[in-house]
């Protein structure tokens, strides 16, 4: 089995009143998309987060290829080879998509080749000189996805990447987390789209009640029936 390049364990999380997470894990790994269920207000997008740095736990732990990290950060994260693609837009609107993936390259030291072959491999190469907000909900994701893929990360947690967009974007970005993840990229996903993400799914973590469950193999999940009752319904019979 290969080991986790990312882990969040055992991790608890309250918003002043409201405990959140209890006890929920999260793993990564190399050569693998799990992807992450759970209904709104579960915690999904919380434990993600927390993984990535971006709000410290209560109670857990986070590794990075086999450290501890008392006090993870994006920033030393993303230097460390983890790229986190919000819910969220995360391009600029002032600029176009040409002069935001030059300064991301420019920023990690990579070469124009990267990020343009990046482009051709998301399909956006005909929307280099264009803003974001001249994009359709699936062109963006796929502009976001560009810089993803030109960083070459070691780790992708993707967080609900096929909401609000249309089913050709969802094969295409289905083709693409695959791509990365045969690539040897640890990839993590998360949503509510229960048929096109236990399709891509190699492996299927359940977060609910505050707690997760790791359901396993995608026909192991389809097979589950608390999942099936609870969350994904009877279209994964």
């Amino acid at each position: 089995m290969t080991t986790p390049l990312l882990v969040a364990d055992s991790v608890g999380k309250s918003f002043g009143a409201k405990r959140v997470l209890s006890s929920a894990s999260l793993r990564a790994v190399p050569g693998e998309v799990r992807v992450l269920f759970g209904r709104n207000g579960a915690g999904k997008s919380t434990l993600i987060k927390i993984a990535a740095g971006l709000i410290a736990a209560d109670t857990g732990m986070v590794h990075f290829d086999g450290a501890p990290l008392l006090r993870p950060t994006l920033p030393w994260l993303a230097r460390a080879g983890l790229f986190y693609l919000p819910d969220h837009e995360l391009l600029s609107s002032a600029l176009t998509l040409e002069a935001q993936l030059r300064l991301c390259a420019a920023q990690f030291g990579l070469s124009d080749d990267s990020w343009r072959t990046a482009a051709r491999r998301t399909e956006v190469e005909s929307m280099l000189d264009r803003r974001p907000t001249a994009f359709s909900g699936g062109e963006l994701r796929r502009a976001e996805l560009t810089l993803a893929l030109a960083r070459a990360p070691r780790v992708l947690i993707a967080d609900e990447p096929f909401r609000g967009i249309a089913p050709v974007d969802h094969e295409l970005l289905s083709t693409l987390f695959r791509a990365m993840a045969a690539e040897g990229c640890a990839v993590v996903v998360t949503g509510h789209e229960v048929e096109t993400l236990l399709a891509l799914a190699d492996h299927v973590t359940w977060s609910t009640s505050g707690t997760t469950y790791e359901l396993g193999s995608r026909e192991r999940a389809r097979g589950h029936e608390q999942f099936r009752r609870e969350y994904a319904g009877p279209a994964t019979h």
